[in-house]
């Protein structure tokens, strides 16, 4: 299979099977940056044929999405995360940025998240931060495209009050957005913060599990 890059430069969006929250502990939306390039490989890799077929518009094979992730420009796009207490990378976002039209700009945006993590709101709260980071980089309309049969995404676009249109068996959805204001900026600061300030925690505490387990058969012989 032949696939351009370009074909995803503008992210489709990948079914999330909200199930009921069962009281876990809160979801923090990080941003990420070409750092975390190995893990968004991972993530991606991680999903199946159709989870594949909802993020990206068609099956791709490995290489594809590999080539896809060597290209994301995070000086230009936006890209988020949710991690696990492994630090698994296990819920991503892609806010597109489409070229302006006057002073109208649009952003794209597009979400997966692994099946072990369903249930637990990533999906919204990973739009909910895009929507915010739109306002605060003067994006006026934040943009959707999936399969009809999305029916966790196309809930979200409803629930945001998005405008849908349908057309064979996809959907386009539009969310006009409100200019930023010392609200929206210090929410999405504060955000930040927390979820920046929890990846920390969960890396110290990731390595020192390594530690542990590096140190434990040496322990247990003596």
């Amino acid at each position: 299979m032949n696939i351009s890059i370009n074909r995803f430069a503008t992210p489709a969006v990948v079914a999330t099977r909200t199930l009921p929250d069962a009281g876990r502990t809160p979801v923090l939306v990080r941003e990420l940056s070409s750092g975390d390039r190995e893990r968004l490989l991972t993530h991606f890799l991680a999903l199946d044929e159709d989870d594949r077929l909802l993020r990206f518009g068609q099956i791709v094979p490995d290489h594809v999405i590999d080539n896809y992730v060597r290209n994301l420009d995070f000086a230009h796009d936006t890209v988020f995360g949710v991690f696990d207490d492994e630090l698994r990378l296990v819920g991503a976002g892609h806010l597109a940025y489409l070229p302006a039209e006057g002073d109208k700009r649009t952003a794209e945006f597009g979400v997966s998240v692994l099946e072990s993590a369903r249930g637990r709101g990533i999906g919204t709260k990973l739009f909910e931060r895009a929507a915010i980071r739109s306002r605060n980089t003067q994006v006026s309309m934040l943009y959707m495209h999936c399969l009809s049969r999305n029916a966790t995404m196309m809930h979200i676009a409803k629930k945001s009050g998005m405008k849908i249109e349908f057309a064979y068996g996809e959907a386009d959805a539009y969310l006009s957005l409100t200019p930023a204001d010392q609200s929206s900026l210090i929410g999405e600061m504060l955000q930040e913060q927390a979820a920046s300030f929890d990846y920390a925690i969960k890396r110290q505490a990731h390595r020192a599990s390594q530690m542990f387990d590096m140190f434990m058969p040496t322990a247990k012989a003596a």
